[in-house]
């Protein structure tokens, strides 16, 4: 994800930034679809375990299938460039005359003329890393992402998983302390409308998009598929009962 390419070391709440990207789009993902099973079981009047059964079934799988997407779009994007990279490499050696007025063409779009723009492509081209670093950023707009797969395919998961506990985590509860069944659904409403909230700040943080709307939309969006699959549990429990 190359909004998620935050590599200034720094840190929101306690999330490293260049991993934030993972988290908010596995965490929006985890919430969302648990919260659907939730919401869905609890429209069609499921008892506490099946809800369990469902929930955690969803949350493994799909948090699963979600990691083992971002590592292999992650090893794709990598290998697609070092790919532009090589061939970027084989037309300096090949291509020599028209790689360099590539260089005087980006470089003089940019405003640069005359004895100043011979000097800049000069030490451009003098140096074969600098000269393809800046065709690669330039003229094909690609900027290596040097995190390892692996790396964000655990992130992904991680996020997916955790957030996605919180709206199973009224019904876990009730397995060791008593609660009564008609409150087990509000409250995993309002413990995932909260996490929803914390993940919509990190997006916003991530897009570098305003903060409350950014909120907004992310815990309108869950109770939109929440309210979804509410319907569609109840419209199906009544008509199978």
């Amino acid at each position: 994800m190359n909004e998620a390419n935050l590599h200034d070391g720094g840190s929101v709440l306690f999330f490293k930034s260049e991993y934030i990207g993972e988290f908010v789009y596995g965490g929006i993902d985890g919430a969302i679809t648990t919260f659907a099973v939730v919401a869905g079981a609890a429209g069609a009047g499921a008892d506490l375990s099946w809800v369990l059964i469902f929930g955690f079934a969803n949350l493994l799988a799909d948090g699963f299938s979600m990691s083992v997407g971002n590592f292999f779009s992650s090893k794709a994007e990598q290998a697609n460039f070092e790919k532009h990279k090589a061939i970027e490499y084989w037309e300096i050696e090949h291509k020599r005359a028209s790689e360099v007025q590539e260089i005087e063409d980006i470089f003089r779009a940019k405003g640069f003329e005359g004895k100043l723009l011979d000097q800049v492509v000069e030490v451009i081209i003098s140096n074969k890393k600098v000269w393809v670093d800046t065709m690669m950023k330039e003229e094909l707009e690609m900027i290596k992402d040097t995190r390892k797969p692996i790396n964000t395919a655990l992130a992904t998961f991680i996020a997916f998983v955790l957030v996605g506990l919180i709206p199973l985590s009224s019904y876990l509860m009730a397995i060791w302390i008593e609660i009564d069944a008609q409150l087990l659904f509000p409250i995993s409403c309002i413990a995932t409308g909260f996490a929803m909230a914390v993940i919509g700040y990190l997006k916003g943080f991530v897009t570098r998009a305003n903060y409350l709307i950014s909120v907004a939309e992310t815990v309108l969006l869950g109770g939109l598929a929440a309210f979804l699959a509410y319907f569609v549990g109840e419209l199906l429990g009544s008509y199978f009962s």
